[in-house]
């Protein structure tokens, strides 16, 4: 059995994970930025050639570069958000190679994630947020995708995952306003400097979906987490049905997972 511990930001997915951890020792925890068999944040994605061109521009961490690789058909994924270094523009320059925020042509991006899925075969893994959260935000928020062509991504995702053992936690929010605003707090520096919270505005205020559809804004970002948690629940009832469990943010007891 493999657990996908879903829902949005501030929902409680750290620790669920955390708990299903500490009640199945034996699983291995998978979280954003680490290396996944199925989900590429916080990583980037690039061909044998142009790894080859990182490590010989960052020739002084290239040893750490490698420690940090993993290579999958013909490229190479670095987990560069967990490279620690000094090296000015360092991440921003690896971040042009994640495979999210409409960095890929959409051909290539589904073709990216169903491939993955279909040659993952492991057991024994919590995956956080690995089936919907970045997937859907891209789809909506740099492809402006209707409901109905997310939906049918989901459907031959669904297909492909069929015969896999897994189950989908997901968490519903149900004050999202509450929820983010205590994150807010939990994400700042010890001077009560906010340091999530303002990237997460400006990264909803710059996407192709605000700025096609004259939107910005707190309340805005807020009713766009409402719609993507709606599409999300609706895809777990629609299509993946009894994989997957549906648990009260912040409300829910171990007996339910």
């Amino acid at each position: 059995m493999n657990y996908f511990v879903e829902g949005l930001q501030g929902s409680g997915k750290s620790t669920l994970v955390k708990r299903l951890s500490e009640k199945n020792p034996d699983y291995k925890a998978i979280c954003e930025g680490e290396y996944s068999p199925v989900e590429l944040a916080w990583c980037a994605y690039v061909n044998k050639e142009t790894y080859e061109e990182i490590l010989k521009k960052y020739n002084d961490i290239s040893d750490e570069i490698k420690e940090k690789s993993f290579a999958e058909d013909d490229h190479m994924i670095i987990c560069y958000t967990k490279i620690l270094t000094d090296i000015v523009g360092f991440h921003k320059d690896l971040e042009q190679y994640e495979v999210y925020n409409g960095r890929q042509e959409f051909e290539a991006f589904k073709d990216i994630v169903f491939r993955r899925f279909r040659n993952w075969d492991g057991d024994k893994y919590i995956f956080e947020c690995s089936i919907f959260q970045n997937i859907v935000e891209d789809m909506i928020l740099y492809r402006n995708m209707s409901d109905q062509e997310i939906i049918d991504f989901y459907k031959e995702l669904a297909d492909i995952t069929k015969d896999k053992n897994f189950r989908i936690l997901y968490l519903k929010t149900e004050n999202i306003a509450e929820s983010i605003g205590v994150i807010r707090k939990e994400r700042s520096d010890e001077h009560g400097n906010e340091m999530w919270f303002p990237l997460m505005t400006q990264y909803f205020d710059e996407s192709p979906y605000a700025k096609s559809n004259g939107v910005s804004g707190v309340e805005e970002l807020f009713k766009h987490f409402a719609h993507r948690q709606e599409l999300e629940l609706r895809i777990c009832r629609e299509i993946f049905g009894d994989k997957v469990t549906v648990l009260e943010s912040k409300g829910y007891s171990d007996d339910e997972f």
